[in-house]
């Protein structure tokens, strides 16, 4: 989808400020002043604030599963592990990419938004179908229980939100794009970590 560039800084200004002040505390002139345009355009181009977050949250997640179904494509010949490997640093990679919205988004999520969940229904559905599908391919049956398998999903998808859901813990480590670039391999290092040893426990069972 392309944008024209004062769409784009609409879009880029208003992501910024409901993460600093939330949906409601921000204003349509705040967004405008923000972005450099004219108060009018918001309503030109996205019928209002509420027409805004509708246009920003769908594209925040049709991009997200379009990107994830490119990565699960690009690497289906990989084993099962690293194929969800490569899917968990996608994940990050994009959520830090678009780091104040992922927040907002998330935090919304949180607060059991009505607008934010009947607006997100259904691309969470789709994720938690990718995610699910390749975490639970990882695991042996035989020796996970399904109450095993279900805690240790839950484990994971805290670890796919947590830095979403706390922001001023890191707020420190992201200074600058290089920063977000560091954070993203180091904290994929620490879950691809934790899958290896969920891995390492499950042969130990075998064996």
């Amino acid at each position: 989808m392309k944008i024209n560039p004062s769409k784009r800084k609409v879009l880029e200004a208003a992501s910024s400020l409901f993460f600093q002040k939330g949906f409601h505390g921000t204003s349509v002139r705040d967004i405008a002043d923000k972005a450099n345009v004219n108060v009018s355009l918001i309503s030109y181009y996205f019928n209002g604030k509420q027409g805004l977050l509708e246009f920003a949250v769908t594209e925040y997640y049709e991009k997200y599963l379009e990107t994830i179904e490119a990565a699960l494509e690009v690497n289906h010949n990989l084993n099962p592990l690293n194929k969800l490997k490569e899917l968990i640093f996608t994940i990050i990679q994009y959520k830090q990419s678009k780091h104040q919205f992922s927040c907002f988004i998330h935090r919304e999520l949180s607060l059991d938004s009505i607008f934010v969940r009947e607006m997100t229904v259904t691309y969470l559905a789709k994720e938690n179908h990718f995610i699910s599908n390749a975490f639970y391919a990882v695991l042996n049956e035989r020796t996970t229980s399904i109450n095993d398998r279900t805690y240790l999903y839950m484990q994971l998808k805290g670890m796919l939100v947590t830095p979403y859901m706390m922001p001023n813990e890191w707020k420190n480590q992201i200074i600058g794009q290089y920063s977000h670039e560091l954070f993203v391999q180091n904290y994929v290092k620490t879950i691809h970590q934790w899958l290896d040893f969920v891995v390492a426990q499950e042969t130990n069972l075998v064996n």
